[in-house]
């Protein structure tokens, strides 16, 4: 017995200070969020105004409080930028200081090859120039592959000259008029181009079929052009100037190989006439 009279002696002290103190208070506030949580419950419109008022209230406090926060991260994004654009500054330098190496060295080979030229007495080929002129539309039935275009003799649009696009080689002029041409394109039965090999050297003649793909035709018998290669003029005949991108080799199943040109013809809009020389002794030097 002597035991238990200190217990309830505490608990006669405490019910004192619940029903009287800080106890009572606990007991208030947990009946007063039971009874805000059934009406929110309940009736949740009731508390939206009080939610939109509040928000309104504190707006300017919450808007005056993320403005450091806000330049503090628009200070970090800035600093960021310039760090990116440092980096970007110095690669640019490294690139620009390497095409200055690339650009002496392309003069020095510039110079050499020129000094050989002259020691060897190579004639040195001309310089070719381009007429800018508009496709028009279907020449006519006369040749089933070609092109008018709107540049003639007044424009220095002659019979024979190349015309290509920005991608490659699509034809030659056959016929000129003052004012228009007629363009007949690599893919007419009629169209023989001399090309060459880029990587092998090796020579052979690009006809045309009338068909999507022009066929290469007099290959030599232990001809190896594989698939992929990539076909330049060769300049021989003197009609296409040397250089001028074609295609590329493609070997159908039957192991016929055809090429595949660079231009899309069916998306031209205008095309480039290249002109010839006007110096005489040139031309001659370059026409068959």
């Amino acid at each position: 017995m002597r035991r238990r009279r200190p217990i309830a002696r505490s608990i006669a002290r405490a019910l004192p200070f619940y029903y009287h103190g800080g106890g009572l208070s606990y007991l208030i506030l947990i009946l007063v969020s039971i009874a805000l949580m059934a009406i929110s419950a309940l009736r949740p419109q009731v508390f939206d105004s009080a939610r939109e008022n509040a928000a309104d209230l504190f707006a300017p406090a919450l808007s005056a409080i993320s403005q450091p926060i806000q330049r503090a991260t628009m200070f970090v994004r800035d600093v960021s930028g310039l760090a990116g654009m440092q980096a970007e500054n110095a690669r640019l330098t490294q690139e620009n200081e390497r095409l200055r190496q690339w650009y002496q060295t392309a003069m020095l080979l510039d110079s050499e090859n020129k000094a050989l030229r002259d020691l060897l007495n190579v004639k040195v080929e001309p310089e070719n120039t381009f007429v800018t002129a508009r496709i028009l539309g279907d020449a006519g039935n006369t040749y089933v592959k070609s092109l008018l275009v709107d540049a003639g003799k007044n424009d220095g649009v002659e019979k024979g000259q190349a015309v290509m696009s920005g991608e490659g080689l699509i034809g030659r002029i056959v016929e000129g008029g003052d004012q228009s041409a007629r363009v007949l394109l690599l893919t007419d039965m009629n169209s023989r181009v001399p090309v060459v090999v880029e990587d092998t050297l090796q020579h052979a003649v690009m006809a045309g079929t009338n068909e999507d793909k022009p066929q290469l035709i007099h290959l030599p018998q232990d001809s190896e052009i594989m698939d992929g290669a990539r076909l330049v003029t060769s300049g021989h005949g003197g009609v296409f100037p040397p250089g001028i991108p074609v295609g590329r080799v493609t070997i159908n199943k039957e192991g016929i190989r055809t090429v595949e040109s660079f231009a899309d013809i069916s998306r031209l809009m205008y095309v480039r006439v290249v002109k010839k020389s006007d110096d005489p002794n040139l031309r001659r030097a370059i026409e068959p």
